[in-house]
C-alpha cells in the first residue's frame, strides 16, 4: 500500500499536460516518487545525525537533494 494518495498524483500528471491518465500510470508515478522520497529522507536523516541532531530540517532535505 502506498503512502501517497492517488488523486493529487493524477492531478500532477494532468497539470503536466495529460488529457487522460490511467490508474496504472498514477500508481507507477507514486511508486517512483516514494522510492526517491525515501532516498532523500534517508540522506537527510544521516545529515541530521552527523550534526548530532534528532530533528531533520528543511536544510537537511535541500542538502540531501544535491
Amino acid at each position: 500500500m502506498s503512502e501517497l494518495p492517488i488523486a493529487p498524483v493524477t492531478r500532477l500528471i494532468r497539470n503536466a499536460g495529460a488529457e487522460r491518465v490511467s490508474e496504472d500510470a498514477s500508481q507507477e508515478l507514486i511508486r517512483l516518487l516514494e522510492i526517491e522520497a525515501e532516498k532523500i529522507a534517508g540522506k537527510a536523516v544521516n545529515l541530521a545525525r552527523h550534526a548530532k541532531r534528532k530533528t531533520v530540517t528543511k536544510e537537511d532535505i535541500v542538502e540531501a537533494t544535491r
